[in-house]
């Protein structure tokens, strides 16, 4: 009866599917000879229709939906492709599918072979619409998690942090951070019509994904300290503390020679789309803002772990990208032995009182040798003090190990991007470039004293993963944050006031009795917001304070940077189906966003405005 109704489905989808459908047809070849490749599996992602290729090579599939689709095509001796495909209704689109065979190199060989730009070769003619030529690279959709069959993405388990009596634990004590992967992660999924996973969405990355109108430092300092007390937008009886810090601009012309180690992942797994072709594009981007005084090294990794280019002028342009556009995707992951390579070549070709990075470039998915991510941050962590910085960028979906690379970048002294087109490589290589790639601070601590006076209660917004100990503040054996030239760092504090209704009520210690001093209940101080920092090429910490008096201001009182921050946080939560949101609604983000898009030069928080209402027609 069972297997009676599995068939009724199957030929109930089949005739729901069948009308208004299309079909993708072609020939599976050898590249290099052109001999056509008979019994290729070629599977539809996300979908129940799969087929072979003949003796001729030729193959259909028929009744798909009109859409962009994923075809995966493989074959024993040959590395496997991922071809991308719109159907139009009742038209049958061609598409040549070229393989390329296997190649095992030997451990002292360079992974250096040729590559192609275009991932996907196709000569697409269609009997009904307009012919469908191809989509460039950077504009295709992004297929997500809900159509794959074959999603191994890997996010950590998020345990949101709840409120904290500021009478027993005043203080709160995190690691500054400016990584910002999980916005352009988030807004990947919602582009492509799906609501992202709940621990794809770190809340404090999506408000740290914009930049915003702080105060520079002042003389002397590498950072600046901003702060701001008002209601909070999604618990009215509650407030918010607004802290920014801004990290020293420092010109471009006036910035120390950089010692770049480019890691680049060209296994199998990247040979997609919107993987090894737009990584190469993007690097493209980096490469041609580098200068006479820069060295640049690329170290790829697939198999094996090779040197494809040594240490070369950042002004041999030609060099660098012939070295960029040769390469080409094949055979497993070697992510372990690749790191160790790139930080032997850094070291090597190491500048004194220059900017030392290794840029790592991958989905993540290491499978070949050091593989496990506690060893792999081992690994980092020990580097590290050799005054070399990481930098890691996600590329790609389906495999895309988001944890491992948001570790390996906290723990290596780093930052962490998601590219997930060009206009993100843009943002984060050509706009943002002194701030990805230039460290004014390092070991960024934030420590954040509350009067028990006025605040009964406190909850830091996100930094779930970046929560130090109290002690830790001053311990500068322990690992905190990067802070580059002209970038910004953002936190919230949703505070219970202490006069407030719905403050919690205070448990009495039985062994033990916790007062608050006279001067704090005479005073108007709210908090006192602490930093400590490293210069890069230093051991030692310095230490500076902020303190945030007065009571809250009205919303429209309120700055741009304190509202878009809010507006940022409200949707994060939302997305989170966080147990905090309070009345938080995506039509309360869209009002409190529009009224404080400021200049907005880039269009980013525009676009942000754009992925709220695209979400609100999802959801």
């Amino acid at each position: 009866m069972k297997r009676l109704m599995v068939v009724l489905c199957c030929l109930f989808a089949f005739s729901v599917f069948a009308a208004g459908t299309g079909s993708v047809e072609g020939f599976v070849k050898d590249a290099e000879s052109g001999a056509p490749i008979s019994g290729a599996k070629i599977k539809v992602k996300g979908w129940f229709l799969w087929g072979d290729s003949d003796s001729t090579g030729y193959f259909k599939i028929d009744k798909l939906n009109p859409r962009i689709h994923e075809i995966y095509i493989s074959i024993m001796g040959y590395n496997p492709k991922s071809e991308s495909v719109r159907i139009f209704a009742d038209s049958v689109v061609h598409c040549d599918v070229l393989l390329k065979k296997m190649v095992v190199l030997e451990e002292t060989e360079a992974i250096s072979i040729t590559a192609q730009r275009d991932v996907v070769k196709m000569d697409c003619c269609t009997a009904g619409p307009a012919p469908y030529k191809g989509v460039p690279i950077g504009n295709l959709p992004i297929s997500s998690q809900a159509y794959s069959p074959f999603n191994t993405e890997e996010y950590a388990r998020i345990y949101e942090s709840g409120f904290f009596d500021a009478l027993k634990n005043p203080q709160s004590t995190f690691a500054a951070d400016v990584d910002a992967a999980s916005y352009s992660n988030v807004r990947r999924f919602i582009m492509d019509n799906e609501m992202p996973m709940k621990d794809a969405v770190r809340v404090e990355e999506m408000i740290n994904y914009f930049q915003y109108d702080y105060a520079e430092p002042l003389e002397g300092q590498p950072l600046s300290i901003n702060c701001e007390y008002a209601s909070c937008p999604w618990q009215k009886e509650h407030a918010l503390v607004h802290i920014g810090l801004k990290g020293k601009s420092v010109a471009r012309k006036d910035q120390k020679a950089s010692n770049l180690v480019f890691l680049l992942d060209v296994s199998g797994s990247m040979d997609e789309l919107n993987k090894l072709p737009l990584l190469v594009k993007s690097f493209g981007l980096l490469v041609a803002q580098l200068t006479e005084k820069d060295r640049v090294a690329i170290v790829t990794y697939a198999g094996r772990a090779g040197l494809v280019l040594p240490s070369t002028k950042g002004s041999d342009k030609q060099h660098i990208m012939e070295a960029l556009e040769r390469l080409q995707a094949g055979g497993s992951t070697a992510g372990g032995a690749g790191i160790q390579l790139a930080y032997q070549v850094a070291k090597e070709n190491y500048i004194r009182d220059g900017n030392n990075r290794v840029i790592l470039a991958t989905d993540g998915d290491f499978n070949v040798g050091i593989s496990a991510t506690s060893d792999l941050v081992r690994f980092v962590e020990e580097k590290r003090k050799d005054g070399i910085f990481l930098t890691v960028l996600g590329f790609g979906m389906g495999n895309y190990k988001d944890d491992r690379l948001q570790q390996l970048a906290d723990r290596g002294n780093g930052n962490h991007a998601y590219i997930d087109d060009i206009l993100e490589a843009k943002k984060v290589l050509v706009s943002e470039i002194s701030a990805t790639l230039y460290t004014i601070a390092k070991d960024v601590k934030i420590q954040v004293e509350f009067n028990p006076a006025k605040v009964k209660s406190y909850r830091l917004v996100g930094y779930e993963n970046r929560r130090l100990e109290n002690k830790d503040f001053e311990d500068d054996t322990k690992d905190a944050g990067e802070i580059g030239s002209g970038h910004t760092v953002t936190a919230l504090y949703e505070i219970i006031p202490a006069e407030a209704e719905d403050a919690p009520t205070t448990t009495e210690l039985k062994y033990q009795t916790t007062t608050i001093k006279d001067e704090a209940k005479q005073s108007d101080e709210v908090l006192t917001v602490r930093i400590r920092y490293k210069d890069p090429d230093k051991e030692k910490s310095k230490a500076f304070s902020h303190v945030l008096t007065g009571a809250p201001l009205e919303p429209e009182e309120t700055s741009d940077n304190f509202r878009f921050s809010a507006a940022v946080a409200e949707f994060g939560m939302i997305l989170r189906g966080s147990e905090f949101k309070g009345e938080a609604s995506l039509a309360a983000v869209t009002r409190l966003a529009k009224n404080a898009l400021g200049e907005d030069p880039f269009g980013y928080r525009h676009e942000f405005l754009k992925l709220v209402e695209r979400t609100e027609l999802l959801d």
